[in-house]
């Protein structure tokens, strides 16, 4: 899946466009490189994402194949710190 698919379904940023700006910023990385948003995940993988005034990490644990309920996101990575 695609990292700014990943980070909408994921609900860890609200839309996909949003991601794909931050990673265009460099703002996200993938296993400690810059990711562009059609970035391909897998699991194991290690997001960290540069919010304003902090820093999100998180490991990617399911990848899913489609669309994914609000009661599933959480479960789809672990927050890391």
């Amino acid at each position: 899946m695609r990292l700014d698919k990943f980070l909408k379904v994921s609900r860890l940023i609200k839309r996909r466009t949003v991601a794909n700006t931050v990673s265009d910023m460099g703002r996200v990385l993938v296993n400690g490189m810059s990711a562009k948003p059609a970035k391909q995940l897998k699991v194991g993988d290690i997001i960290e994402i540069e919010y304003s005034n902090r820093v999100e990490k998180v490991e990617v644990l399911v990848v899913p194949t489609g669309n994914v309920s609000v009661q599933e996101a959480g479960n789809l990575y672990r927050t890391i710190s």
